[in-house]
């Protein structure tokens, strides 16, 4: 049975699982974004796991402008930038939305050094992710640089059981086979049982900050 569910997802989803990013971003990085408003507006556990970035969800106005303009100078696409960081902005509602949603991220140690717009933007950023470790709703990880090698992965999202988004240089995968799902959730385990939390991962964002603003 598990094949066969495997078999018609493969069938069904086969054209939208592989998107190149120049088509993607056609419409603009704007249109993408309300993409994600939809997709995380309709689910109710998301787990994301980004190594080297601040995940959208948690990223201040100033670090995602300085992303998305990055983005908008690499890929291409309608150069919409100022409309697509109000969307990214919007997109942190979901946050402060009543219900039974629940956000378990984790965050590379790796995505608090690089300087993503400028110094400032760095120290405000790595303040708002201080703050946003008290949020009931969010458990959030800090995955230390010096764990021990247990599972290959690169950045990825998923949304419920239902479907997986991660995202290479050039293209955007959507995974809905269950097997493929099923193997992301055994690497976000192990991802997440390998992080710090509470005030172990405060520790880990303070060492970060402390280097930024000279204190000790």
């Amino acid at each position: 049975m598990a094949v066969l569910d495997d078999l018609v997802a493969s069938l069904r989803n086969l054209r939208a699982m592989y998107l190149e990013w120049q088509r993607t971003l056609a419409a603009g990085h704007a249109h993408r974004q309300r993409q994600s408003i939809k997709t995380e507006g309709e689910t109710r556990l998301i787990r994301w796991y980004d190594p080297d970035t601040m995940p959208g969800l948690l990223q201040t106005e100033d670090y995602a402008r300085a992303i998305l303009r990055v983005c908008i100078s690499m890929i291409g696409g309608r150069d919409d930038l100022e409309e697509a960081v109000t969307m990214r902005m919007a997109r942190k509602g979901v946050l402060q939305r009543a219900g039974q949603r629940f956000f378990h991220i984790l965050v590379g140690e790796a995505a608090l050094y690089p300087t993503v717009g400028d110094n400032a933007v760095m120290v405000a950023q790595l303040e708002h992710l201080l703050g946003e470790l008290d949020r009931p709703n969010l458990r959030l990880g800090v995955i230390p640089l010096d764990i021990e090698y247990r599972a290959p992965a690169t950045n990825f999202v998923i949304y419920d059981r239902a479907q997986v988004l991660t995202e290479t240089v050039s293209a955007e995968l959507t995974i809905t086979r269950p097997s493929e799902i099923a193997l992301h959730e055994k690497t976000f385990a192990v991802l997440a049982d390998q992080a710090a939390y509470s005030d172990a991962a405060r520790a880990l964002v303070v060492r970060a900050l402390e280097r930024r603003t000279g204190a000790v």
